[in-house]
């Protein structure tokens, strides 16, 4: 054994009967290595007796949970090898957790510890007795300490006796864990006998079963479950029976069902008891059900003799109805702790049929026929109930006039429906209707056709009644009411009609009616009401409902109506009634664009478009509807559009702006194009010097005179510029002039040549009222020249000026322009 010190790595041994031998011992381990000591310690201990040495005593064993426990360890030192001459100091250990006790010394050398835990909270734990040796426990004995419950009382206890082998099987409940071990046995005991253990049982089962040959059958008996453990007993309550009394039956079996005598509402019921109870008087149950009923009915108190056949008779059977039956028995006795058998397996049987009977609820319709002289009538009326059928019907009869004996009316109408179309005489007032089955026809239904002319009633309405009801309440019309019909069709996108959606309320005081044919959550109802005079039939008042709503299926699909640069108009279809779900509160328009929050607005369900005002020019939207019932509310898709930035006003302005001014424009072109005088006036034919006669402006033979021109150093102007100007024709400034013989050409634009480094200088101008000319030579001026193309003497004209431009200007010598010979008169300034 390693002790927590270190490894072993010598042995110290000893034995019981040498106590030399372990003296020794011990001196050679105390002399040996530190780690050492330990285990030769534990060794010495073990085989020189320490369980004998040190003994523990628990008081009690075995306590309630939560009591108080005491313990005292005692050592002899003489006893325990090895110990001798060390000092013990004695200590505790609860399980694994340390606790202290008080230490003394006994008479003759014994050390004693006590120890008190003044709270057990554990059902199991192991209390040690150490001892301290070299800084370390060594566990010398110990005392185990249970802790628990009394055990719980059982209850419910229970036996029934097997008539296989007429064995008595008891149960019971045990009630809470005790924490201890519990032995649980069935007792019993015979009057003015003792008891006597029945059966234990196992495997902490709650079961046991007496055998017969501990019974005694046909005499009273008292059972109880006794539960014992180390804390006290418990008994459960004392059952008193006699076996017998709790034997468990087998069911019996249905022989033969039918119907006595005929025409009546009675049956004859036979069956055979089950095997083993031949020789028991018999305490039997039989109950039975239609198909559509909800529950059992129940027929008791029959009883069953031994060593006969069993039999019973029972009445108020339906006629032509499917019964399911099923019997069950018991001892005949008085005993409440009886046990009756199970159900026996069902068996069905269906009565005779009888002549239905009773009235039928109907309801008509009536108009003129397109033939002259007759009348339409829709005829609607309800099937009869089960009680009142006497089983299954096979057709309803219409007629003009009642049954008589030993004759038939002719039949207007013979359906197998509950509902006839006909036509009959107009005036007929009453037709008659009676349905038949195998066994006969029933009495006629008198039918009157009243005109719907009466009183309508007030204040019609209708709430839910259920998921698949509806409550209809009314005020009662001022005159006496014989009955009220209620009409209901469901609202569909495709109108249909439904012919048996409609129901009679025979009290005329009645308020209010519950619907419950038909009605489906999520869907809408019309709902009339008429009521029926002694006399006429009311008009009738109408109201919708839904039995429950929820929210739409889907909400509207949204459609761009019109749009400018600050409002957009939406549309939309309404949504199906099918789809609604419920009635339209109203419709939320949502609106937003990337910059803002966004807005909205709630609009009347009646109305199925709406204007968004305030957007802003070219911005997109994006927009969408929510549809709301008062159960909840569905969005719509998205639409997504963009404003425009200019209205269609400012649009058609503008687009008219642009035509006129387009207009202008080809009307001034077309005047350009018609009036040469403006043409020329705006834009003047200008020569092209390039294709001009500048290059013959020095004629071939010129007169050999030098020119006086400025010094090469000499500054002064370059020529630069010929300028022709267009003169009045036939003016001179201050002269008159003879009318020229025909319109002056139109002439070029100024010349300009650049002779030098200098400005620009204008050479000299030619216009049609003389020539002007820039001197640039100096004073005296150049002399006259004859004039080139003849003429009287002097080179002067009729007016005194030159008709040839001087030599001194060689540029306008050799100048030509066209139309020149209309001039007459050229001078120089």
């Amino acid at each position: 054994m390693l002790m927590p010190g270190g490894a072993a790595r010598i042995s110290c041994l000893s034995s019981r009967g040498d106590a030399k031998a372990t003296e020794e011992t011990m001196a050679r381990c105390g002399a040996g290595t530190p780690f050492l000591p330990q285990l030769c310690l534990l060794l010495l201990l073990h085989l020189g007796g320490t369980l004998g040495c040190a003994s523990v005593t628990v008081h009690p064993p075995i306590v309630p949970l939560g009591s108080a426990v005491t313990a005292s360890c005692s050592i002899q030192r003489e006893l325990c090898r090895g110990l001798q001459q060390e000092k013990i100091r004695i200590s505790w250990m609860l399980d694994s957790k340390l606790v202290a006790g008080s230490q003394y010394q006994g008479p003759g050398g014994t050390e004693v510890s006590n120890l008190t835990l003044p709270r057990f909270n554990h059902t199991h734990a192991r209390l040690w007795c150490c001892v301290e040796w070299n800084g370390t426990k060594q566990r010398l004995n110990m005392a185990e300490i249970k802790a628990g419950y009394p055990p719980a009382k059982p209850f419910n206890l229970s036996c029934a006796l097997n008539l296989s082998d007429y064995g008595l099987t008891c149960q019971w409940e045990q009630g809470t864990d005790s924490h201890l071990p519990t032995s649980v046995v069935l007792k019993f005991m015979e009057s003015r006998g003792q008891a006597v253990t029945g059966c234990t049982p196992r495997g902490g089962h709650s079961h046991c079963t007496v055998p017969r040959w501990l019974l005694k059958l046909y005499r009273q008996m008292e059972i109880w479950v006794s539960a014992t453990n180390a804390l006290g007993t418990a008994e459960s309550e004392h059952l008193c029976i006699d076996p017998m009394d709790v034997a468990k039956l087998d069911p019996p079996t249905l022989q033969s069902i039918k119907s006595i005598p005929f025409q009546t509402d009675c049956i004859d019921l036979t069956w055979d008891a089950a095997r083993g109870t031949e020789h028991m008087d018999l305490q039997c149950e039989l109950r039975y059900r239609a198909p559509e009923d909800p529950a059992w009915a129940l027929v008791t108190g029959i009883i069953s003799r031994a060593g006969t056949i069993g039999r019973a008779q029972h009445c108020g059977f339906l006629f032509g109805t499917q019964y399911h039956f099923q019997m069950r028995c018991r001892r005949n006795s008085a005993s409440p702790l009886a046990y009756w058998s199970k159900w026996s397996p069902g068996r069905n049987y269906t009565t005779h049929e009888k002549a239905p009977t009773g009235k039928l609820d109907a309801w008509w319709g009536a108009q003129l026929a397109r033939t002259e002289g007759w009348l339409d009538v829709q005829l609607r009326w309800k099937a009869p109930g089960q009680r009142e059928a006497n089983g299954r019907v096979l057709g309803y009869r219409v007629t003009l006039s009642p049954r008589r004996k030993g004759r038939d009316p002719p039949s207007i109408c013979n359906t197998t429906h509950i509902q006839c179309n006909f036509s009959v005489p107009a005036g007929t007032t009453r037709v008659y209707l009676s349905a038949y089955n195998s066994a006969g026809e029933s009495s006629p239904t008198e039918v009157v056709l009243l005109e719907r002319k009466g009183q309508p009633l007030a204040g019609l309405r209708a709430v839910p009644g259920g998921e698949r009801s509806l409550r209809v309440h009314w005020e009662a019309p001022l005159a006496p009411v014989i009955a009220y019909v209620l009409e209901w069709q469901r609202v569909t996108a495709e109108p249909g009609h439904c012919s048996a959606c409609w129901q009679m309320e025979r009290d005329g005081a009645a308020t209010t009616a519950l619907i419950q044919d038909g009605i489906e959550p999520f869907q809408r109802y019309n709902i009339s009401l008429y009521p029926l005079y002694e006399d006429t039939v009311g008009l009738p008042t109408h109201t919708t409902a839904y039995s429950q709503q929820k929210a739409p299926s889907h909400a509207p699909k949204l459609h761009l109506k019109g749009i400018s640069k600050s409002e957009a108009e939406l549309c939309w279809e309404p949504l199906p009634v099918e789809m609604q779900n419920g009635f339209i509160t109203s419709y939320t328009i949502f609106w937003a664009n990337s910059i803002t929050n966004g807005a909205s607005a709630t609009v009347n369900p009646s109305l199925s478009s709406f204007v968004i005002r305030g957007l802003e020019p070219s911005t997109l939207y994006k927009v969408h509807i929510m549809a709301s019932t008062a159960a909840g509310s569905t969005n719509g898709t998205s639409l997504t559009l963009v404003t425009r930035v200019l209205d269609d006003t400012e649009i058609q302005f503008l687009f008219l702006t642009l035509g006129l001014v387009f207009v202008a424009l080809v009307v001034l072109l077309i005047c350009f194009q018609k009036n040469e005088r403006m043409k020329e006036q705006l834009w003047p034919s200008v020569p092209d010097p390039a294709n001009s006669s500048l290059g013959k402006w020095v004629p071939a033979a010129v007169p050999q005179e030098p020119l006086q021109v400025l010094g090469a150093r000499e500054p002064g102007p370059a020529i630069s510029t010929v300028t022709v100007l267009e003169g009045e024709a036939g003016k001179q400034p201050g002269k008159e002039y003879p009318v020229l013989p025909a319109a002056l050409p139109a002439l070029s634009r100024p010349y300009v040549r650049q002779e030098g480094p200098g400005e620009p200088v204008q050479y000299a101008r030619v216009g049609g009222g003389g020539y002007r000319g820039q001197r640039l030579l100096p004073e005296p001026g150049p002399r006259f020249y004859e004039n080139l193309r003849g003429g009287s003497g002097g080179g002067t004209g009729e007016w005194g000026f030159l008709e040839e431009p001087p030599a001194t200007f060689p540029l306008l010598q050799g100048l030509r322009i066209g139309g020149a010979e209309e001039l007459h008169e050229c001078r120089a300034d």
